[in-house]
Protein backbone atom coordinates (compact mmCIF):
# COMPACT_ATOMS: atom_id res chain seq x y z
CA UNK A 1 0.00 0.00 0.00
CA UNK A 2 1.59 3.26 -1.10
CA UNK A 3 -1.10 5.82 -0.27
CA UNK A 4 -0.03 8.52 2.22
CA UNK A 5 -1.51 7.03 5.38
CA UNK A 6 -0.89 10.14 7.46
CA UNK A 7 -3.50 12.13 5.55
CA UNK A 8 -6.32 9.61 5.39
CA UNK A 9 -8.60 8.00 7.94
CA UNK A 10 -8.31 4.31 8.71
CA UNK A 11 -11.75 3.47 7.32
CA UNK A 12 -10.81 4.83 3.88
CA UNK A 13 -7.52 2.95 3.89
CA UNK A 14 -9.30 -0.26 4.88
CA UNK A 15 -11.71 0.15 1.97
CA UNK A 16 -8.77 0.69 -0.37
CA UNK A 17 -6.97 -2.41 0.89
CA UNK A 18 -10.17 -4.44 0.55
CA UNK A 19 -10.48 -3.55 -3.12
CA UNK A 20 -6.78 -4.14 -3.73
CA UNK A 21 -6.86 -7.62 -2.21
CA UNK A 22 -10.10 -8.41 -4.03
CA UNK A 23 -8.46 -7.53 -7.33
CA UNK A 24 -5.35 -9.56 -6.55
CA UNK A 25 -7.26 -12.54 -5.25
CA UNK A 26 -9.50 -12.78 -8.30
CA UNK A 27 -6.60 -12.42 -10.78
CA UNK A 28 -8.96 -10.83 -13.27
CA UNK A 29 -6.40 -8.60 -14.93
CA UNK A 30 -4.58 -11.42 -16.73
CA UNK A 31 -7.41 -11.90 -19.23
CA UNK A 32 -8.09 -8.19 -19.68
CA UNK A 33 -4.75 -6.48 -20.03
CA UNK A 34 -2.76 -6.31 -23.25
CA UNK A 35 0.72 -5.02 -23.87
CA UNK A 36 -0.44 -1.58 -24.97
CA UNK A 37 -4.12 -1.66 -25.86
CA UNK A 38 -6.40 -0.14 -23.25
CA UNK A 39 -8.63 -2.60 -21.42
CA UNK A 40 -11.38 0.02 -21.58
CA UNK A 41 -11.23 0.15 -25.40
CA UNK A 42 -11.77 3.82 -26.10
CA UNK A 43 -11.98 5.20 -29.61
CA UNK A 44 -8.43 5.88 -30.78
CA UNK A 45 -7.51 9.23 -32.29
CA UNK A 46 -5.17 7.94 -35.03
CA UNK A 47 -6.80 6.80 -38.28
CA UNK A 48 -5.35 3.50 -39.51
CA UNK A 49 -7.45 2.55 -42.54
CA UNK A 50 -10.96 2.45 -44.01
CA UNK A 51 -12.75 -0.91 -44.06
CA UNK A 52 -16.18 -2.18 -45.08
CA UNK A 53 -18.91 -1.67 -42.50
CA UNK A 54 -20.22 -4.88 -40.91
CA UNK A 55 -23.42 -5.32 -38.94
CA UNK A 56 -22.82 -4.32 -35.32
CA UNK A 57 -19.97 -1.87 -36.03
CA UNK A 58 -20.18 1.56 -34.43
CA UNK A 59 -22.13 3.77 -36.83
CA UNK A 60 -20.23 6.80 -35.54
CA UNK A 61 -17.14 5.49 -37.37
CA UNK A 62 -18.81 5.47 -40.81
CA UNK A 63 -16.76 7.41 -43.38
CA UNK A 64 -19.58 9.10 -45.27
CA UNK A 65 -17.31 10.53 -47.98
CA UNK A 66 -15.88 7.13 -48.90
CA UNK A 67 -19.34 5.57 -48.60
CA UNK A 68 -20.80 8.10 -51.06
CA UNK A 69 -17.91 7.67 -53.50
CA UNK A 70 -17.86 3.85 -53.56
CA UNK A 71 -21.58 3.17 -53.17
CA UNK A 72 -21.09 0.85 -50.20
CA UNK A 73 -20.81 1.54 -46.46
CA UNK A 74 -17.27 1.95 -45.16
CA UNK A 75 -16.05 2.86 -41.70
CA UNK A 76 -12.89 4.32 -40.25
CA UNK A 77 -10.58 1.99 -38.31
CA UNK A 78 -8.58 3.71 -35.61
CA UNK A 79 -5.37 2.77 -33.84
CA UNK A 80 -5.82 3.26 -30.13
CA UNK A 81 -3.63 5.88 -28.54
CA UNK A 82 -1.01 4.35 -26.23
CA UNK A 83 -1.15 7.50 -24.09
CA UNK A 84 -4.86 7.15 -23.38
CA UNK A 85 -6.14 8.81 -20.20
CA UNK A 86 -8.90 7.17 -18.16
CA UNK A 87 -10.88 10.15 -16.88
CA UNK A 88 -13.09 8.93 -14.01
CA UNK A 89 -15.97 11.24 -13.07
CA UNK A 90 -17.98 10.50 -9.92
CA UNK A 91 -21.24 12.41 -9.50
CA UNK A 92 -21.80 12.06 -5.75
CA UNK A 93 -25.50 12.94 -5.55
CA UNK A 94 -27.33 12.63 -2.20
CA UNK A 95 -29.80 10.22 -3.89
CA UNK A 96 -27.01 7.62 -4.04
CA UNK A 97 -27.34 7.06 -0.29
CA UNK A 98 -30.43 4.94 -0.93
CA UNK A 99 -30.13 1.19 -0.37
CA UNK A 100 -32.51 -1.59 0.61
CA UNK A 101 -29.80 -4.22 1.09
CA UNK A 102 -26.37 -4.58 2.64
CA UNK A 103 -24.85 -1.62 0.77
CA UNK A 104 -26.03 1.74 -0.49
CA UNK A 105 -25.83 2.74 -4.13
CA UNK A 106 -23.06 5.17 -3.15
CA UNK A 107 -20.96 2.39 -1.58
CA UNK A 108 -21.19 0.22 -4.69
CA UNK A 109 -20.57 3.15 -7.06
CA UNK A 110 -17.41 4.15 -5.17
CA UNK A 111 -16.20 0.53 -5.30
CA UNK A 112 -16.73 0.52 -9.07
CA UNK A 113 -14.78 3.77 -9.46
CA UNK A 114 -11.92 2.43 -7.34
CA UNK A 115 -11.79 -0.90 -9.17
CA UNK A 116 -11.79 0.81 -12.58
CA UNK A 117 -8.86 2.97 -11.53
CA UNK A 118 -6.97 -0.03 -10.16
CA UNK A 119 -7.46 -1.94 -13.41
CA UNK A 120 -6.09 1.08 -15.24
CA UNK A 121 -3.02 1.00 -12.97
CA UNK A 122 -2.36 -2.60 -13.97
CA UNK A 123 -2.23 -1.59 -17.63
CA UNK A 124 -0.12 1.50 -16.91
CA UNK A 125 -2.82 3.91 -18.05
CA UNK A 126 -2.87 7.58 -17.14
CA UNK A 127 -5.74 8.15 -14.71
CA UNK A 128 -7.59 11.30 -13.67
CA UNK A 129 -10.40 11.58 -11.11
CA UNK A 130 -13.09 14.23 -10.85
CA UNK A 131 -15.28 13.95 -7.74
CA UNK A 132 -18.33 16.22 -7.72
CA UNK A 133 -20.66 16.66 -4.75
CA UNK A 134 -23.08 19.42 -3.69
CA UNK A 135 -20.35 20.87 -1.45
CA UNK A 136 -17.27 20.59 -3.64
CA UNK A 137 -15.83 19.61 -7.02
CA UNK A 138 -12.32 18.19 -6.75
CA UNK A 139 -10.03 17.26 -9.61
CA UNK A 140 -7.09 14.86 -9.30
CA UNK A 141 -4.95 15.56 -12.41
CA UNK A 142 -3.94 12.77 -14.82
CA UNK A 143 -1.06 10.64 -13.63
CA UNK A 144 0.43 7.23 -14.25
CA UNK A 145 2.06 7.04 -10.81
CA UNK A 146 0.50 4.26 -8.77
CA UNK A 147 0.95 6.05 -5.44
CA UNK A 148 -0.97 9.12 -6.60
CA UNK A 149 -3.78 7.09 -8.14
CA UNK A 150 -4.16 4.98 -5.00
CA UNK A 151 -4.16 8.15 -2.88
CA UNK A 152 -6.90 9.63 -5.09
CA UNK A 153 -9.03 6.49 -4.63
CA UNK A 154 -8.53 6.61 -0.86
CA UNK A 155 -9.47 10.29 -0.73
CA UNK A 156 -12.59 9.52 -2.75
CA UNK A 157 -13.60 7.01 -0.07
CA UNK A 158 -12.84 9.60 2.61
CA UNK A 159 -15.10 12.25 1.04
CA UNK A 160 -17.89 13.37 3.38
CA UNK A 161 -21.35 12.03 2.66
CA UNK A 162 -23.54 14.74 1.07
CA UNK A 163 -26.51 15.98 3.08
CA UNK A 164 -29.68 14.55 1.48
CA UNK A 165 -31.66 17.61 2.59
CA UNK A 166 -29.80 20.18 0.49
CA UNK A 167 -32.07 23.04 -0.64
CA UNK A 168 -31.62 22.45 -4.39
CA UNK A 169 -31.50 19.08 -6.22
CA UNK A 170 -27.97 18.09 -7.20
CA UNK A 171 -27.49 16.92 -10.77
CA UNK A 172 -23.89 16.91 -12.00
CA UNK A 173 -24.44 16.40 -15.69
CA UNK A 174 -22.14 14.25 -17.87
CA UNK A 175 -21.52 17.56 -19.68
CA UNK A 176 -19.10 19.36 -17.36
CA UNK A 177 -16.85 22.37 -17.98
CA UNK A 178 -13.52 20.85 -16.94
CA UNK A 179 -10.74 20.38 -19.49
CA UNK A 180 -10.40 16.80 -20.73
CA UNK A 181 -7.15 15.47 -22.22
CA UNK A 182 -7.16 14.75 -25.94
CA UNK A 183 -8.20 11.17 -26.65
CA UNK A 184 -9.34 10.55 -23.08
CA UNK A 185 -11.87 7.86 -22.27
CA UNK A 186 -14.42 9.21 -19.78
CA UNK A 187 -15.99 6.89 -17.21
CA UNK A 188 -18.98 8.74 -15.79
CA UNK A 189 -20.37 7.18 -12.59
CA UNK A 190 -23.53 8.51 -11.04
CA UNK A 191 -27.30 8.32 -10.89
CA UNK A 192 -29.54 8.71 -13.93
CA UNK A 193 -29.36 12.35 -15.12
CA UNK A 194 -32.45 14.41 -14.40
CA UNK A 195 -33.14 15.39 -17.99
CA UNK A 196 -32.56 14.25 -21.55
CA UNK A 197 -29.18 15.19 -23.09
CA UNK A 198 -28.93 18.58 -24.80
CA UNK A 199 -27.93 18.94 -28.44
CA UNK A 200 -24.23 19.49 -27.66
CA UNK A 201 -23.97 16.00 -26.15
CA UNK A 202 -23.68 14.44 -29.62
CA UNK A 203 -20.66 16.63 -30.41
CA UNK A 204 -18.98 15.69 -27.13
CA UNK A 205 -19.47 11.99 -27.87
CA UNK A 206 -17.84 12.47 -31.25
CA UNK A 207 -14.69 13.84 -29.62
CA UNK A 208 -14.59 11.68 -26.49
CA UNK A 209 -15.75 8.18 -25.78
CA UNK A 210 -17.95 8.38 -22.67
CA UNK A 211 -19.06 5.31 -20.73
CA UNK A 212 -21.95 5.67 -18.28
CA UNK A 213 -22.04 3.54 -15.11
CA UNK A 214 -24.85 3.57 -12.58
CA UNK A 215 -26.04 1.45 -9.64
CA UNK A 216 -29.64 0.31 -9.32
CA UNK A 217 -31.34 -0.90 -6.16
CA UNK A 218 -33.82 -3.77 -6.11
CA UNK A 219 -36.57 -1.47 -4.83
CA UNK A 220 -36.00 0.85 -7.79
CA UNK A 221 -36.83 -2.01 -10.15
CA UNK A 222 -39.84 -3.57 -8.46
CA UNK A 223 -40.61 -1.57 -5.35
CA UNK A 224 -40.71 -2.90 -1.77
CA UNK A 225 -42.32 -6.31 -1.32
CA UNK A 226 -44.55 -5.10 1.51
CA UNK A 227 -48.23 -4.17 1.75
CA UNK A 228 -47.34 -0.95 3.53
CA UNK A 229 -44.65 0.45 5.81
CA UNK A 230 -43.29 3.62 7.34
CA UNK A 231 -40.15 5.14 5.83
CA UNK A 232 -37.99 8.17 6.51
CA UNK A 233 -37.76 10.73 3.71
CA UNK A 234 -34.37 12.45 4.19
CA UNK A 235 -35.18 15.28 1.76
CA UNK A 236 -38.34 16.19 3.70
CA UNK A 237 -36.82 15.13 7.05
CA UNK A 238 -40.09 13.41 7.91
CA UNK A 239 -41.73 9.98 8.10
CA UNK A 240 -43.94 8.90 5.20
CA UNK A 241 -46.26 5.95 4.73
CA UNK A 242 -45.57 3.77 1.68
CA UNK A 243 -48.51 1.75 0.34
CA UNK A 244 -48.62 -0.94 -2.35
CA UNK A 245 -51.63 0.17 -4.38
CA UNK A 246 -52.43 0.02 -8.14
CA UNK A 247 -51.89 3.77 -8.35
CA UNK A 248 -48.52 3.53 -6.59
CA UNK A 249 -47.41 0.66 -8.86
CA UNK A 250 -48.46 2.60 -11.98
CA UNK A 251 -46.59 5.69 -10.79
CA UNK A 252 -43.50 3.59 -10.04
CA UNK A 253 -43.61 1.97 -13.49
CA UNK A 254 -43.91 5.35 -15.21
CA UNK A 255 -41.02 6.70 -13.14
CA UNK A 256 -38.83 3.72 -13.99
CA UNK A 257 -39.64 3.83 -17.72
CA UNK A 258 -38.78 7.52 -17.84
CA UNK A 259 -35.43 6.89 -16.11
CA UNK A 260 -34.58 4.13 -18.58
CA UNK A 261 -35.52 6.39 -21.48
CA UNK A 262 -33.23 9.15 -20.21
CA UNK A 263 -30.38 6.71 -19.51
CA UNK A 264 -30.57 5.23 -23.02
CA UNK A 265 -30.75 8.71 -24.56
CA UNK A 266 -27.46 9.70 -22.93
CA UNK A 267 -25.82 6.39 -23.90
CA UNK A 268 -27.66 4.99 -26.96
CA UNK A 269 -25.02 2.31 -27.58
CA UNK A 270 -25.53 -0.64 -25.22
CA UNK A 271 -21.80 -1.32 -24.79
CA UNK A 272 -21.29 2.27 -23.59
CA UNK A 273 -23.56 1.92 -20.56
CA UNK A 274 -23.49 -0.32 -17.49
CA UNK A 275 -26.12 -0.77 -14.78
CA UNK A 276 -24.95 -2.67 -11.69
CA UNK A 277 -27.29 -4.13 -9.09
CA UNK A 278 -26.57 -2.85 -5.58
CA UNK A 279 -26.43 -6.45 -4.30
CA UNK A 280 -24.14 -7.68 -7.10
CA UNK A 281 -20.39 -8.20 -7.03
CA UNK A 282 -18.99 -4.89 -8.39
CA UNK A 283 -15.78 -6.47 -9.67
CA UNK A 284 -17.61 -9.26 -11.51
CA UNK A 285 -20.00 -6.74 -13.06
CA UNK A 286 -17.17 -4.46 -14.20
CA UNK A 287 -15.03 -7.28 -15.60
CA UNK A 288 -17.99 -8.81 -17.43
CA UNK A 289 -18.77 -5.42 -18.95
CA UNK A 290 -15.15 -4.92 -20.11
CA UNK A 291 -15.06 -8.38 -21.65
CA UNK A 292 -18.24 -7.70 -23.60
CA UNK A 293 -16.75 -4.44 -24.85
CA UNK A 294 -13.56 -6.24 -25.86
CA UNK A 295 -15.58 -8.81 -27.80
CA UNK A 296 -17.63 -6.03 -29.39
CA UNK A 297 -14.54 -4.01 -30.39
CA UNK A 298 -11.78 -6.58 -31.07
Amino acid sequence: MTAPTGLLDQQSLSALRRLEWQLRGRRVHSSLVGEHRSIFRGRGMELDQVVKYAFGDDIRDVDWKVTARLGDIYRKLFVEDREITIFVVVSDAPALQFGSGRASKRDVLFDLAGLAMMLAIVNRERVALLHASPDNVRLFPPTRRRARIMAAIAELFAAPVPDPAIPQPFDFSPIFPHAIPRGALILWLGDVPATLPPSEWAAIRRHHHVIGIRVEDEWERAGPAFDGFMAYDPSARDLVWIEDTPAARAAHLAWREERERIWAAWWPIATDRLTVDSNADPLAALVGFLRKRAARNP
